[in-house]
Formats: C-alpha cells, sequence, structure tokens
C-alpha cells in the first residue's frame, strides 16, 4: 500500500522521532460488520455467531488514522518525501474487539534507519480498553520514500515467520477482486487513497492502474484460513503477519497459496499475480477450539 505525500516542502531539519501518540474511540457494530464483509470479498457470509465477530485484521483499522498522523507530523516539511509504502504488518489480538468497548490506542515510532530510497520506520500500536485491559498488539513496518531529515535511531526488530512442521500439502486458492470490491474495502477500512480508487491518481504514481490495498489481501487470506482452519471463528486467529511485496490491481488473478503448520496451529500463506508476488511470508496463529 502507498499513500502520497500531502505535506508541504518548507526548510529540511533533522526531526527528533515524537515519542509517542494517543486518541480514544468507539467500536461500533456497523464498522466491523462492514470491514467483516469487505474482507470476505468472494467468500460466503459469515454464518451463526461469527456473523458479528470481528476480522483478525480490523485491529489495523483501529490503528490506522493514528499511525497517519504520526507520519504526517515525522515528515513535515520534508522537501525529499514523496509517500509511504506499508512494507509488513503484525497483528497480535489478546482480546476480540466487541462492538461498545472504548479503546485507548497508543502509537510510539521505535526506530527509523535511512535506506537509499528513504527513511524506514518501525511502528508500535497498543490498543487498551479504558481500564488498561490489552485488546492487540500491533507492529508495522514502512518506508517514507524520499525522506532524509528524521533522525535515525533504535534498531528494527526481525519479523516473525512461525511454523515448524508442515501438516499437509499446500492449498491453492484463486481470488478476483473488482474495482467495486476495492472501493467496498476502502469505505470500510477508511482508507480512501486515491491510489486505491482513482487510475489517473494511480498512474500518476507510477502504477498501471488503481491498486487493491495490502491489508485487503491481508485481511482476505485470514478469512479463508479461518473457514478452512479455523471452524469458522475469526477468534481463533490470535495472531497475523505478512510482509508487501508488489501491488495487484483488480480484475488480476490472485492466488493464495496456504500451507498449515503443527497441526493447523500456524497456517503459512502467500498470494501471487501473474506477474509475481504480492504478499509474502505471511502466517496466521490459531487458538485450539474452544479457549
Amino acid at each position: 500500500m502507498t499513500t502520497p505525500a500531502t505535506t508541504p516542502a518548507t526548510t529540511p531539519a533533522t526531526t527528533p522521532a515524537p515519542t509517542a501518540r494517543r486518541t480514544r474511540l468507539t467500536v461500533r457494530g456497523q464498522d466491523l460488520a462492514a470491514y467483516r464483509q469487505a474482507a470476505r470479498t468472494g467468500l460466503p457470509p459469515a454464518t451463526g455467531a461469527a456473523t458479528t465477530a470481528a476480522s483478525p485484521a480490523h485491529p489495523f483499522v483501529l490503528a490506522h488514522t493514528l499511525a497517519q498522523h504520526t507520519v504526517t507530523t515525522l515528515t513535515h516539511g520534508d522537501p525529499g518525501f514523496t509517500g509511504v509504502v506499508h512494507l509488513a504488518q503484525e497483528i497480535h489480538t489478546l482480546t476480540p474487539l466487541t462492538a461498545g468497548t472504548d479503546v485507548d490506542v497508543h502509537t510510539e515510532v521505535t526506530a527509523a534507519r535511512r535506506e537509499a530510497r528513504g527513511t524506514r520506520l518501525a511502528l508500535t500500536t497498543r490498543l487498551t480498553t479504558t481500564d488498561k485491559r490489552p485488546l492487540a498488539h500491533l507492529t508495522t513496518a514502512a518506508l517514507l520514500t524520499g525522506a532524509t531529515t528524521i533522525e535515525p535511531f533504535g534498531t528494527l526488530a526481525p519479523t516473525a515467520h512461525p511454523g515448524s512442521v508442515p501438516d499437509t500439502e499446500p492449498l491453492t486458492l484463486t481470488h478476483t477482486l473488482t474495482p467495486h470490491d476495492v472501493t467496498a474495502y476502502a469505505h470500510a477500512a477508511g482508507d480512501l487513497n486515491p491510489l486505491h480508487l482513482d487510475d489517473d491518481a494511480a498512474r500518476a504514481a507510477g502504477f498501471p492502474a488503481a491498486i487493491a490495498h495490502g491489508m485487503h489481501l491481508l485481511a482476505l487470506a485470514t478469512e479463508e484460513i479461518t473457514d478452512r482452519y479455523g471452524a469458522g471463528d475469526p477468534a481463533r486467529l490470535t495472531a497475523l503477519g505478512a510482509r508487501f511485496a508488489a501491488p495487484a490491481t483488480p480484475a488480476t488473478p490472485l492466488r493464495l497459496t496456504l500451507q498449515p503448520y503443527d497441526r493447523a496451529t500456524v497456517v503459512r500463506f502467500t498470494l501471487a499475480t501473474p506477474t509475481g508476488t504480492a504478499v509474502k511470508a505471511g502466517w496466521a496463529t490459531l487458538a485450539p477450539a474452544g479457549e
């Protein structure tokens, strides 16, 4: 997922990363339902108690706006900054989200490193209830393309990739997103970046057409894993992660490969288009039924 720059260019200066940013919001049932429906592109509707359950990827929706504000603050006044590339995402769910819950969102920049294309950031976000009960912990890796005024600090942690013993042969499935699917996901996720909705904006940024959200692909994979290995219960998925390798456009077939490990307590996955891998090193961990 790539976000175009919107901050004005002024005199550059070395910028220390902010220690943290906070906000508070309320989880709404209609938002949980809309996101879950958008994430289940091409899949049958959820049934039973799962119809009101949160998508395993929904914590990212709650964290996204604050993370965007953090990046906007960091890149303000950097004349070289051109946009944000979402490189990798991990989500660890400690308590499933439910409608009506008041959530405190706390985002912190934990590391910054200069690279040839800009500055790589690591952000950690914690979701808790107002009485400090932990809900989810997220780790985000992003590249701020062209950014050079952020002072490097901290250490970038390696990405996780659990699973040791494969169970069965991999399962390969095919999905194809439509422009309508991408638009529905954009509104459900609150991410109306023109790169995902406007072909002209996407072409101006160097893409052949509007591109799907990377988190849409990740959310779709977790729904397939929920159905096939989690008995349809998204609360069984306790953690997930992936690296975003290349964009995918609507109408392009997506080949989703699922590989269960360790008695289906871990499922690894990739998503590929005919031209290459879009999502790599994907994984989800599942709790046993009844836990």
